[in-house]
């Protein structure tokens, strides 16, 4: 092997050591937990990718620990069709509902509700009879979609309602979450109801829409009536004069499986019921969204000012204002342990993608009519969002690692196997009929010719999977893989650079090692003279 490549591989064992030294001094700072029940399995409890949801998965978590019960948390596990699939199937335990949300975008129940009752009454019955999960008694409060502009923008487009925005859409500008352009009861349900025709309706993240509107880049959004955000910046919220949305009662969504294994954690989170109202909510998220402060601790204090947790349930709070390099220092075992997990993942991927993809190219080398159509199927892959493959393998294997381990290794198989059938494909073919007319058999041809001069083309093409693989493993994040993609979704959500940064820079830094480190393996097997 030679110098360099020796060298690289000291730099990532090196880089490997310093992520594995910070992870573990990260794990050893104290953590409070109540010692689980015996015999009781841990409760998965995941939220949605927007700021309440943080919060409300946390007060989940933090009263069943405070109850003995062990937590694995989902943060921003995905939209709705994600999360409440993985309810469905068992792969979560529990997550924050809206009542609203699921009568119209999962059911699919578009009759007018008399109240907030009635709703849930409806949303409880036909999801428990259709899907088996079960709703647990409301929280106490309704988090209701509304579309919110700026002061300004009221006052120069005489803006009060829906229906006066409608009379002017043909030249407003929209910016709303994806959740809320393709659900039923979001901007296509309002456009039948109020004939609401934007001049644009961009997709934004929850909590960048509001810098959007804010700067003047979009004239409306859509808004929680519980955002933080709405006070901080004064917006208007129209009213909804057609009546157009059902009630949103925030709910724990539980498994039947948890349900029937954990009776004593279900009957633990009933003790959250009716405890929270809107105003209370609305200060909550404001203590996220706009003063920077962790969802957890925010949870933590709710919880004792309701008297449903004592001191051992305590987060560590991080300075509120903190720039971005002290944050990355105060949290920096937490940034390790993802991105060793972000790396576990990508290289489990990367090495299983070889593992197929690097005999499928060989055996596909020697029959093109084949290559063709094989190469043509998995290249398709290539062309299939991530998030979209990822929503698609969640029903069938539920949540966590195994989805998107699935994922990345269906998009490396295309550039391994790619790479490989080009390398042996054209890899000297004067070379290899000279070894054929000196009496060498086709298997020793190949092994000791096409091989060798068609190395630098597979190491090629792992090279461009690796680098793919670290890459979208930013999106595992969304079934609960974790990994780096954590934080970037958390600060997509929230709105705080910070995050965002701390994710994605470590996540850059990875791709860049990666690709330099196969950089010099690819140069290393090249033949002498080729």
């Amino acid at each position: 092997m030679r110098a360099e490549v020796r060298r690289a591989l000291a730099f990532v064992v090196v880089l490997a050591g310093a992520l594995a030294w910070a992870a573990a001094r990260g794990a050893a700072q104290p953590r409070p937990r109540a010692a689980a029940p015996l015999g009781a399995r841990p409760v998965v409890v995941a939220s949605k990718p927007f700021g309440e949801s943080y919060v409300l998965a946390e007060l989940f978590a933090q009263v069943l620990e405070a109850r003995g019960y062990a937590v694995v948390r989902r943060p921003g596990l995905g939209a709705t069709q994600v999360a409440y699939a993985a309810v469905r199937a068992g792969a979560v335990d529990v997550y924050p509902e809206y009542t609203g949300t699921v009568l119209r975008a999962v059911l699919a129940d578009s009759a007018p509700a008399r109240d907030a009752r009635d709703a849930f009454a409806r949303v409880a019955r036909q999801s428990r009879a259709r899907d088996g999960v079960h709703w647990l008694p409301p929280l106490g409060f309704e988090n209701r979609f509304a579309l919110a502009v700026t002061p300004a923008t009221a006052r120069r487009l005489r803006l009060r309602t829906v229906s006066d925005l409608a009379r002017v859409a043909p030249g407003v500008r929209g910016a709303f979450s994806s959740d809320f352009l393709g659900r039923a009861d979001g901007l296509p349900g309002l456009a039948a109801a109020y004939g609401l025709r934007l001049a644009a309706a961009r997709p934004l993240a929850p909590a960048v829409k509001y810098a959007a509107l804010q700067s003047g880049a979009a004239d409306v959004i859509d808004a929680y009536t519980t955002d933080g955000l709405v006070a901080r910046y004064g917006l208007v919220l129209l009213d909804d004069d057609r009546r157009f949305f059902p009630p949103y009662e925030a709910a724990p969504l539980a498994s039947a499986a948890f349900v029937r294994d954990l009776p004593g954690a279900a009957l633990t989170l009933t003790e959250l019921a009716g405890r929270l109202d809107e105003g209370t909510m609305r200060a909550l998220n404001r203590r996220q969204e706009v003063d920077g402060e962790p969802a957890a601790a925010v949870a933590a204090d709710a919880l004792r000012a309701l008297g449903l947790a004592d001191n051992r349930v305590r987060a560590t709070p991080r300075p509120a204002r903190a720039g971005w390099a002290g944050y990355f220092w105060s949290e920096r075992g937490a940034v390790a342990r993802r991105a060793l997990r972000h790396l576990a993942l990508a290289g489990g991927a990367l090495v299983a993608a070889c593992a197929f993809g690097i005999p499928l190219g060989i055996w596909l080398a020697a029959r093109p009519r084949v290559a063709a159509v094989a190469l043509g199927g998995a290249g398709a892959f290539q062309s299939v969002p991530g998030i979209a493959l990822l929503a698609a393998l969640v029903p069938l294997v539920g949540v966590g690692t195994l989805p998107a381990f699935l994922a990345l290794v269906l998009y490396g198989l295309y550039p391994v196997a790619r790479g490989t059938y080009a390398g042996v494909r054209d890899a000297g073919a004067p070379a290899a009929a000279a070894a054929l007319a000196l009496g060498m058999t086709p298997g020793q041809v190949l092994r000791q010719v096409r091989l060798p001069l068609a190395a630098p083309a597979v190491v090629g093409g792992v090279r461009t999977a690796a680098v793919l693989g670290v890459g979208t493993a930013t999106l595992a994040a969304f079934v609960g893989a974790g990994g780096l993609g954590e934080t970037i979704a958390s600060g997509l959500a929230l709105a705080d650079t910070r995050l965002v940064l701390a994710g994605a820079l470590p996540a850059a830094a990875l791709a860049l090692a990666v690709d330099g480190l196969l950089a010099l393996v690819e140069r290393a097997v090249r033949p002498p003279g080729v």
